[in-house]
């Protein structure tokens, strides 16, 4: 079952999902700081998870690689679970990712999330030059069924990998004489479409719906997951986490400047620009089109943005709509600080505890 409990009077829990955000005129070594420095006021405020997303070759985010970040978080942290959201997959061999996760599980028992998804997190190019292959996305499914089965130690017999261990884990504890560690990292299937929706039913896991992109039908796919979920060891019933993006500030007219810094940067992915996090003020100041113009007000106004009560409205909104057990705020507009102090402004908006 997954751990943890509501705190404060939200009727949901909260977290938080971060990438090592480096905008214009911050270098790789402020942004991993300023994560580190979010993680640990998420874990005084309360929190239940601190997730980092996996991307590459984007100048605006600074991890590629959310183990390393998490086997950090380790040492900053005393409570907050950490997590991948996500681990890309079909960029790594399956045996590799149950490695680095037994590891992180035995470092920090019961504290480790591992969420799992197939985009590639960059672009074409750069996928191609991960995956070294063209297809990797067909094979998914039976992926997640390998490092399930890594992790747990379990192939059926006869399959190629039955002897084929991953260390740490269960085979390692039964070599050395000692107990199997009672809780590996919680796997989450990750997405924003019926297909993962489907998976996640399937195989008995909570699943994690990313709402910060683009007009993704959250509705027809937690309808699709409630549905077709199949109880598990881990899970006896449907688990829903839905991301969003957020801009916090006591000052709504600064909140909406620093979530337009966030639109902008997905304009410029759309026109295969790099995806950078510009000043508000060269934002302000961009002669977009109307049609760009249309993309840059429709992706400000779907990151929660404003003052806390304002954002809270919006949450409070969207869990009534879609009955999500956790809502995870995504920040990411070009001041580390503003995240940073939104989380602490939104946690006092619900009265989370200071540890």
């Amino acid at each position: 079952m997954l751990s943890g409990t509501h705190s404060g009077t939200a009727p949901f829990a909260l977290s938080v999902l971060a990438g090592g955000g480096t905008g214009i005129g911050t270098t790789a070594e402020q942004g991993l700081e300023s994560t580190i420095s979010l993680a640990r006021t998420a874990d005084r405020r309360g929190f239940r998870r601190f997730w980092m997303s996996e991307h590459h070759a984007m100048p605006a985010i600074s991890v590629a690689s959310p183990p390393l970040m998490i086997a950090r978080l380790i040492a900053e942290t005393a409570n907050i679970r950490l997590g991948a959201g996500g681990v890309m997959l079909p960029n790594h061999a399956p045996l590799v990712v149950a490695e680095q996760f037994g590891m992180l599980a035995a470092l920090a028992p019961n504290r480790i999330d591992l969420g799992l998804g197939r985009a590639p997190g960059t672009d074409g190019a750069t996928a191609q030059a991960l995956r070294r292959g063209a297809d990797a996305n067909d094979g998914f499914g039976q992926q997640v069924l390998e490092l399930l089965g890594f992790l747990a130690d379990e192939f059926p017999a006869g399959h190629p990998y039955q002897q084929v261990h991953a260390v740490p884990g269960p085979w390692q504890a039964a070599q050395n004489r000692v107990p199997t560690p009672a809780v590996g990292p919680e796997v989450w299937m990750l997405g924003s479409s019926p297909f993962s929706a489907q998976l996640a039913a399937q195989l008995g896991r909570p699943y994690a719906f990313a709402l910060q992109f683009g007009d993704a039908d959250i509705d027809t796919a937690l309808h699709i997951y409630r549905e077709q979920f199949r109880p598990s060891a881990t899970l006896s019933e449907p688990y829903v986490l839905a991301s969003v993006p957020v801009a916090i500030s006591t000052d709504p007219a600064e909140a909406k400047r620093q979530a337009a810094t966030s639109a902008m940067a997905m304009l410029r992915m759309f026109k295969r620009e790099p995806f950078l996090l510009l000043p508000p003020d060269e934002v302000d100041a961009y002669p977009a089109t109307a049609q760009e113009r249309q993309v840059l007000d429709a992706y400000t106004h779907r990151t929660f943005h404003g003052t806390p009560t304002t954002v809270a409205d919006r949450l409070q909104a969207l869990h009534e709509r879609t009955g999500v057990d956790e809502l995870m705020l995504v920040g990411g507009g070009h001041s580390a600080a503003l995240d940073e102090h939104g989380i602490d402004l939104i946690a006092d908006h619900y009265n989370l505890p200071h540890a």
